[in-house]
């Protein structure tokens, strides 16, 4: 009886780290994403999007939740990859979501990010409402709260006026991998191959999507 216990218990804890962490690949998806201005967490001024990404070679957008373990896990990784590659023509902007605007101020505190960051709700009651979820649902994520969801524009092929700022984009619909987001920007940027530095040791977090899973995820 033992032996069985015991085996049932070993067969269950990769399910259960399957379970409550979760990455995704880059991955172009279709869909219409559309130019937004949203207010500032930090100042409450105004950011527009198509004038962020003016005089840039690639923008990545993470939506996150400031709650979310996922986001968590990520935030420390995009802000590294910020400080690294911003002077090469790399920006990141931050969308907050579900939350109120002082736990987002709180988080990126938390973090010491230093890349804009807006919101576009500031309650979990709106998600079925915000532009994040409609994405999301365009894109094929069918996690629950989509933090964090991150999608990559390449300035010079974005439209130049009009609501819709692309039509297709590169998005991972979860973490970031970190090896691969940092070949990646390396590559838009134009930027020599380098061998990854990131971290590749299993880490065992909750997961904010009550255990629905990214495309990819960590075993």
């Amino acid at each position: 009886m033992k032996f069985f216990l015991t085996l049932a218990i070993l067969l269950m804890i990769p399910a259960l780290a399957f379970a409550q962490t979760e990455q995704a690949p880059i991955q172009e998806k279709k869909l219409k994403y559309k130019d937004w201005t949203y207010k500032s967490i930090r100042d409450n001024q105004e950011l527009n999007l198509r004038e962020l990404a003016q005089d840039k070679k690639l923008v990545l957008v993470v939506y996150f939740a400031p709650w979310c373990p996922n986001w968590k896990h990520e935030a420390p990784f995009v802000q590294k990859l910020y400080e690294k590659y911003k002077k090469d023509g790399f920006e990141v902007v931050g969308v907050g979501e579900y939350d109120t605007v002082a736990a987002m101020k709180s988080s990126i505190d938390n973090f010491k990010i230093t890349f804009p960051v807006v919101f576009e709700s500031d309650s979990q009651a709106a998600k079925l409402k915000t532009l994040h979820y409609e994405y999301r649902r365009e894109a094929g994520d069918t996690r629950n709260w989509g933090s964090p969801w991150n999608i990559f524009l390449e300035p010079a092929a974005l439209e130049k006026k009009g609501d819709v700022l692309a039509k297709k984009a590169y998005i991972a619909n979860g973490e970031l991998i970190e090896a691969e987001a940092e070949q990646f920007v390396r590559q838009k940027l134009g930027l020599s191959a380098e061998e990854s530095k990131a971290e590749t040791a299993n880490k065992t977090i909750e997961a904010c999507d009550d255990g629905k899973t990214a495309e990819f995820q960590k075993p």
